[in-house]
């Protein structure tokens, strides 16, 4: 009972509550991502977010017995090692990255990883509300702020949307973006989803946000993609 009343103490709970819910604000990004079917999702996000709260935990907590025990000539920042995490993020943050000819895919998860790793520093020190703003705010920005891109900016950018539907192997997308690439067209999004309709079952449906030079190429384009032996069918949107 001695041994459990001194394991369960005030900063065991306290860690321990803190770490659920950097789970939980990570997860609820990672949803999102999830479901959209982004390089990092649900796990990556989660486990980003606990990570970083556990450093700043550490920061916090891990060091209270030698600094009381050497206080007379120890010089502890607890920020620094939040620091670290900072910088560090970047490098999984790039992993999401994808970099083809001249489109860029993936900033907006690597954006997302970096702030939850945000996230969990700030549950981890205690601030609490923060955290959750942040969250709230992530939240709307990845689906409400996209739906705005779609019905507003798509026709600042002059961004189209192709419409793939395609047998499920794993040559398929790389197949795709090639012979956009080819043609010079522009990939800023690119989303999959099982294709439930009855006129094509057991294939998956690509969504691909593309920026076409003009006209002529946007015709080429199509009738290219649609020669692909795995393909079904194609439309622009």
């Amino acid at each position: 009972m001695e041994f459990f009343n001194s394991f369960v103490n005030t900063d065991t709970v306290t860690i321990m509550v803190r770490l659920l819910f950097a789970a939980i604000l990570g997860g609820i990004v990672g949803v999102e991502r999830e479901y959209n079917k982004h390089p990092a999702g649900f796990r990556t996000h989660l486990l980003v977010c606990v990570g970083a709260c556990l450093i700043m935990l550490l920061a916090m907590f891990g060091f209270q017995e030698y600094m009381e025990q050497n206080a007379e000539f120890v010089n502890f920042d607890p920020s620094r090692l939040a620091a670290y995490v900072v910088s560090g993020i970047g490098f999984l943050g790039a992993g999401t990255i994808i970099v083809q000819g001249v489109s860029v895919r993936g900033l907006t998860t690597a954006a997302s990883i970096w702030v939850v790793a945000g996230i969990g520093l700030s549950i981890g020190v205690g601030m609490y509300f923060a955290g959750v703003f942040t969250t709230g705010i992530v939240i709307l920005s990845l689906i409400f702020l996209n739906r705005v891109e779609d019905s507003f900016f798509k026709k600042k950018k002059g961004l189209e949307a192709v419409v793939i539907h395609a047998t499920p192997q794993d040559t398929t997308l790389l197949s795709i973006i090639n012979i956009l690439e080819e043609n010079q067209v522009k990939v800023k999004k690119v989303m999959v989803e099982r294709d439930h309709s009855s006129e094509f079952e057991n294939l998956l449906r690509y969504q691909i946000k593309v920026l076409y030079p003009n006209q002529d190429v946007k015709l080429t384009t199509i009738d290219k993609l649609y020669r692909l032996d795995q393909v079904h069918k194609v439309y622009s949107l």
